[in-house]
């Protein structure tokens, strides 16, 4: 068996420690549990060779925008934002 440690945020230390006093069991087996569950739940792609790609973008919205309108609107500041809305008015 190895050893290691780990890291959590005080609220979830707390958590864990609720439930290991109510299950009477040491923080070290919840651990265990919880990491076979998710390796049974998760399965390991064994296919190591095929290189990764991210995934293809879908059009979500902003209809009639092009790709550039669209990355306009996205880096708009808020000052330009205000000054925009008061030429609006």
């Amino acid at each position: 068996m190895v050893r290691t440690q780990i890291q959590l945020p005080d609220e979830i230390y707390a958590r864990a420690k609720k439930v290991c006093e109510a299950r009477e069991i040491p923080l070290a087996e919840l651990a265990r549990r919880g990491i076979e569950y998710i390796l049974s739940v998760y399965t390991a792609d064994t296919d190591t060779t095929r290189e990764w790609r991210p995934p293809i973008p879908r059009r979500l919205g902003w209809k009639g925008l092009s790709d550039e309108e669209i990355k306009a609107e996205a880096q708009r500041t808020r000052s330009e934002e205000m000054t925009l809305r008061k030429k609006r008015r």
